[in-house]
């Protein structure tokens, strides 16, 4: 197999955030080539997008059906392999189950669903398909990250006691409190976004953080939400309290009215023999607690790190990686697999995490609208 896999991207045109972190995800470790697209809902934007990264215009089609229908009509070693969903949430549950049903890989950006329902179509689809799915949990690429998980796998905290995530942001604050401009954000509209605005765009992440790095399951939860204003049908603050398994208990709390707060991710694990402590504003650093020891800072590129952290780091120590680099390592594990190579099972989220991750979602909107009442997961 050729060592450029096909890549198609749809979404993330013009000045999507989302779309330049892909983009340059899909580069940094030279195993991807994009080679078709639909980057705008207007073919003619997705074209002057296309010369703008200068990328050949003749494989940029009208719109997603055209893609699938020009694509298949394409001999097996010229047709994109995978295609990379970064769309608005409402239509990331159609593009990924015609991908996976028509033969193509799929990376696709979080939430995966609208809904649990379709999480579980969707989970039935890849699974008839044999297809790789990766799911962008971004965060879960960052070496200390992995280096958290691989240590408490090794048993270095001992039996966990308490779990604490948080992930708190900002920016809905100045567009909370004007009506109007409320009900432009795509991200408050229940049509595009689904269910929870707050909860289903970054409290899902502090979940999947929590369930990547202990290895256990959320097995209930009790959720309050504040939408702040009456007429807003969104979350965009909750706190969530967790029982997951062995006894461990804990909290998750997301806020998109967080004044002032940027990007502000945290995860807080406790056991019997120690504690870390991880954010992601300042990836580099894990700090390691331990009872009557002073505290231990753990850095990227060490070679006392694990070979996952390794695996995902790409320059010598002292050198910062930051959120480009963690995507790509996402995207590095989807190639070997891809591939048929052997990876890591912590290499990238699959569609296990996008299921749980839905689920999580629905559970926390169902919990408060019961009355801040404990809900069961699978």
């Amino acid at each position: 197999m050729p060592k450029k896999i096909r890549l198609g991207i749809l979404g993330g045109g013009g000045d999507s955030l989302i779309g330049v972190l892909h983009r340059v995800a899909a580069y940094i470790n030279d195993n991807y080539e994009i080679v078709a697209a639909v980057f705008s809902p207007l073919h003619q934007d997705s074209l002057d997008f296309a010369k703008q990264i200068d990328l050949p215009v003749n494989r940029v089609y009208s719109d997603f059906e055209t893609l699938i229908a020009e694509e298949l009509k394409l001999p097996q070693e010229e047709r994109i392999q995978v295609c990379s969903v970064q769309t608005p949430n409402f239509l990331h549950f159609p593009m990924a189950k015609k991908l996976l049903e028509n033969g193509f890989h799929v990376i696709c950006e979080k939430p995966m669903t609208m809904t649990y329902e379709e999480a579980k179509m969707l989970q039935e689809a890849h699974r008839q398909s044999g297809k790789v799915f990766a799911l962008t949990h971004t965060y879960t690429g960052y070496p200390m990250a992995r280096q958290m998980r691989e240590m408490i796998k090794n048993g270095e905290l001992g039996r966990i006691h308490k779990v604490d995530a948080r992930y708190y942001q900002g920016w809905i604050n100045p567009i909370i409190h004007d009506e109007a401009k409320r009900a432009s954000v795509w991200r408050l509209d229940p049509k595009k976004a689904g269910i929870s605005s707050c909860m289903g765009d970054i409290g899902v992440h502090a979940f999947n953080m929590l369930e990547f790095t202990t290895g256990l399951k959320v097995r209930s939860l009790l959720c309050d939400f504040n939408y702040m204003y009456d007429d807003n049908p969104m979350d965009v603050d909750g706190t969530v309290l967790v029982r997951m398994d062995k006894h461990v208990k804990g909290v998750i709390r997301a806020s998109q009215v967080a004044t002032g707060e940027e990007n502000g991710l945290a995860i807080r694990i406790y056991g019997e023999k120690g504690g870390f402590v991880w954010e992601q504003e300042n990836p580099n650093f894990l700090y390691y607690f331990t009872e009557g020891q002073p505290l231990q800072v753990y850095k990227p590129g060490h070679p006392y790190n694990s070979e996952l952290s390794l695996d995902g780091t790409k320059l010598p120590p002292g050198h910062p990686e930051g959120i480009f680099d963690a995507m790509a390592n996402i995207y590095l594990g989807a190639a070997k697999a891809i591939r048929g190579e052997v990876y890591d099972a912590g290499e990238f989220p699959t569609m296990e995490d996008g299921v749980r991750g839905m689920h999580f979602i629905e559970s926390t909107v169902h919990s408060h609208q019961q009355g801040n009442v404990w809900i069961d997961l699978d």
